[in-house]
């Protein structure tokens, strides 16, 4: 799953999408308002594309994650992030049995459902998959 251009930014709710980048800041749009403002370069800012999941052999993109889940949810939002601990650890072993269950904590879990239902609520997998198809 193609997740390029989708990051996230420290200190401010959400996901955002770059929408064009400048000398010292980018512009970015809010995935769930669509509005569109600047963060500059000193904010710190985590490209999704570039996290990856622990694996007890091979480690997992999370886009890789996030298509594995899109493919057992058939598309639709899964578990809240909100969900106990331990339901959602369990949870995310029947997506992907061999992430490394010592290495991901629970609320690397928590953050991976609420981004995954984020972008899901907001139908950015339904732009990217037609994207590719194309």
């Amino acid at each position: 799953m193609n997740i390029d251009g989708i990051i996230s930014i420290s200190g401010k709710p959400g996901l955002f999408k770059v929408v064009s980048q400048g000398a010292n800041r980018i512009i970015i749009e809010d995935i769930e308002s669509g509005k569109r403002k600047p963060a500059f370069a000193s904010s710190k800012v985590i490209s999704l594309a570039d996290i990856t999941i622990f694996g007890h052999v091979d480690d997992l993109s999370l886009g890789d994650v996030f298509q594995k889940i899109y493919d057992k949810e058939g598309g639709k939002v899964s578990k809240p992030h909100k969900t106990e601990p331990s339901e959602l650890r369990d949870y995310f072993e029947t997506i992907w049995e061999d992430y490394n269950d010592e290495e991901v904590k629970d609320h690397d879990i928590k953050k991976v459902f609420q981004w995954y239902n984020m972008l899901a609520k907001n139908n950015v997998f339904e732009e990217t998959n037609t994207g590719e198809e194309e």
